[in-house]
C-alpha cells in the first residue's frame, strides 16, 4: 500500500494551503451527519420551545456557516457554493441532522457540509440547552462526496 502525504504541507515540511489552480472545475458534492442525542421530555417540549422554531434556526445556521466554512477553517479554499441544505429527522433518541453542500469548483465541499453540519447541531443545543444541559452533540462525519481526483466516496453503514 502507497504511503500517502498529508497534503497541506510542503515540501520544506511547513504548513501550506494546497495549490488548486492546475485543477479542472469540476461539479462537486458533499452530503455529512451529525445526531443530537436529547431525552424524550426535551424532544417532545420542540413544538413548544419559548425561543422559536429550533430547526429553522438551525437550518439557517448551518446553511450560513457552509458559506463562511474558509473563514473558520484557516487552510480550506473559499467556495462558490450553487446549494446548501440542511435536514432534520427526529426518532426517539434525538436529532439526526444531514447537511448537503454542491459546487463548481477545483476542490471539494466536504468541509462545508461537514461545517454545516456541526453549527446547526450546536445551533440545536443552544436553542434547546435552557431545558437540559446533558444534550449531546455525536457523530459529526461526511456520509458521500463526489467529484475531483480521489472520486466517490460513500461511507459504510455501522451494524
Amino acid at each position: 500500500m502507497k504511503k500517502q502525504k498529508l497534503s497541506h504541507y510542503n515540501a520544506a515540511g511547513a504548513v501550506s494551503m494546497v495549490d488548486v489552480s492546475a485543477k479542472p472545475v469540476t461539479a462537486r458534492t458533499a452530503t455529512a451527519r451529525a445526531f443530537v442525542a436529547m431525552p424524550k421530555e426535551v424532544l417532545a417540549a420542540l413544538p413548544h420551545n419559548q425561543k422559536g422554531d429550533p430547526f429553522e434556526i438551525a437550518r439557517i445556521a448551518g446553511i450560513s456557516a457552509a458559506k463562511k466554512t474558509s473563514e473558520l477553517i484557516p487552510l480550506c479554499h473559499q467556495l462558490p457554493l450553487s446549494h446548501v441544505a440542511v435536514e432534520f429527522r427526529l426518532d426517539d433518541t434525538g436529532v439526526e441532522i444531514i447537511t448537503s453542500a454542491r459546487t463548481m469548483a477545483q476542490t471539494g465541499v466536504e468541509m462545508e457540509a461537514m461545517t454545516a453540519a456541526a453549527v446547526a447541531a450546536l445551533t440545536v443545543y443552544d436553542m434547546t440547552k435552557a431545558l437540559n444541559k446533558a444534550i449531546e452533540i455525536r457523530e459529526i462525519h461526511l456520509l458521500e462526496k463526489t467529484g475531483g481526483k480521489s472520486g466517490a466516496f460513500r461511507r459504510k453503514q455501522s451494524k
